[in-house]
């Protein structure tokens, strides 16, 4: 069974963990690619979407995202936007819901999102 809009990305997550679930039933067809081609970095994003979604000090690897792109909404909420960048190419957008303690993946995928390059 594949996974789609709504359904967590991994088992339940332990006290002082986020959830992390896909936003849509694309994004959980693009992390699907993801794990295929990049195992090991789509685990560690996982784990960092788990742990520290949010960290102080932000890394080319995992920052947020600018401009129009800084927030996103689900369900109606508007939640920070963050970005980390599994491989050369491949990214994962997730949105902070901070009142749930959820990261809802809205984007994953093997190559560079489009939304990002300059006119």
């Amino acid at each position: 069974m594949t996974a789609g809009r709504g359904d967590r990305a991994a088992p339940p997550a332990p006290h002082g963990h986020w959830e992390v679930r896909f936003a849509d039933a694309a994004s959980a067809k693009g992390w699907e690619s993801l794990a295929q081609q990049a195992r090991e970095n789509t685990y560690r994003a996982w784990v960092t979407m788990r742990t520290n979604p949010r960290p102080t000090i932000e890394t080319p690897r995992q920052h947020r995202l600018k401009g129009a792109l800084a927030h996103g909404t689900h369900r109606g909420q508007t939640c920070e936007q963050w970005q980390i960048e599994v491989t050369g190419g491949g990214r994962v957008w997730y949105l902070l819901d901070t009142a749930r303690d959820t990261c809802w993946i809205a984007f994953a995928g093997t190559g560079h999102p489009r939304a990002t390059d300059k006119s």
